[in-house]
């Protein structure tokens, strides 16, 4: 069989799909750019293609079936960017490769930690030989309310890695889980509005939770709040989140993701004019610190989604149950 590995990545991913791709017997095409319209050809006689991040629309998706694309699987856990109805529509299977839940949950209790303790700011006076103390002033966790919302196994590692700091914990899931509720209280959303001090989302993004945190939510928020973000950016309102850190109800914010991040990520975009203006406006706030989707990359998560990509087309071709088809 043959796979068509699309923004393959040569410093660390290119060694790992040619070492899988060996063992699993899968013939490889390696292209270092995101699918579009002008390289869909390079999938011709591949039943199954390996992605990204990239933008799956209903045109590009159409291309690539009538090239004999019969598999899509994404390198990453969620799958928002693939336009699932079309894809069912011409009979395309979607998967992804999720990878473990540690680092991206490391990553959370670091932004949280970055956040009540200034850490930007710090940093930046470090930088230039400030070494005053006026304005850096942080708190400590096990004064603070942290709500957690989604409690996947992102999220519930978030919560395990949490207990050891003595805060008190909230948590929201649709699907409430025994293990969270030795350390932690379900409640409402309205819930952990009111009362969280810090507020981490790790829930995947839908038609409704689009905006869950927009102007109203804020509105019902803690003066002050902190709210980390390393799940998908459409989760909050990017907008109604300046206006909140302009008013200073907003105290501060750790994100990962951002909206309209498509085409951004991962590229070297420094002597560009970017089209996101939210961005550019959140990026200079000294109370917010924001990086660019990369709270996965670890060197496990490398390993993990290559192989378990691979793995899954060639499950997919031979007819076998695949743990990681989602639509």
């Amino acid at each position: 069989m043959k796979v068509t590995v699309y923004s393959c990545r040569e410093f660390d991913e290119k060694e790992l799909f040619i070492q899988y791709g060996k063992e699993l017997g899968i013939e490889l095409v390696l292209c270092p750019d995101a699918p579009c319209m002008e390289n869909a050809a390079l999938a011709e006689g591949s039943e199954c293609i390996d992605i990204l991040t990239s933008k799956m629309t209903e045109e590009l998706l159409g291309a690539l079936k009538e090239r004999g694309v019969r598999y899509v699987v994404t390198r990453t856990i969620g799958y928002d960017h693939i336009d699932r109805e079309a894809a069912k529509k011409l009979g395309i299977t979607v998967a992804n490769a999720p990878y473990g839940p540690h680092g991206v949950a490391d990553y959370a209790v670091m932004l949280i930690l970055m956040s009540i303790r200034k850490m930007k700011r710090i940093i930046e006076r470090t930088n230039i030989q400030d070494y005053t103390l006026q304005g850096i002033q942080g708190r400590e966790l096990k004064d603070m309310t942290v709500g957690v919302i989604g409690t996947g196994r992102i999220g519930r590692t978030v919560i395990h890695n949490l207990s050891g700091f003595g805060c008190r914990m909230l948590a929201y899931d649709l699907f409430e889980n025994e293990e969270v509720k030795k350390a932690a209280e379900y409640v409402t959303l309205e819930e952990i509005w009111k009362q969280a001090d810090i507020i981490t989302l790790h829930a995947p993004l839908t038609e409704d939770s689009f905006h869950m945190i927009g102007k109203d939510t804020i509105a019902q928020m803690k003066d002050g709040v902190v709210i980390v973000n390393t799940a998908r950016g459409g989760l909050i309102d990017s907008q109604a989140l300046i206006a909140g850190i302009e008013s200073g109800k907003v105290g501060a914010a750790g994100l990962d993701v951002v909206e309209n991040e498509f085409e951004l990520y991962y590229y070297d975009r420094k002597s560009d004019v970017l089209n996101n203006r939210e961005l550019a406006v959140l990026r200079g706030f000294p109370n917010v610190t924001v990086t660019h989707h990369m709270a996965f990359y670890t060197d496990e998560c490398v390993k993990t989604v290559v192989r378990d990509s691979l793995m899954g087309c060639r499950l997919f071709a031979e007819g076998r149950e695949n743990p990681w088809e989602v639509a």
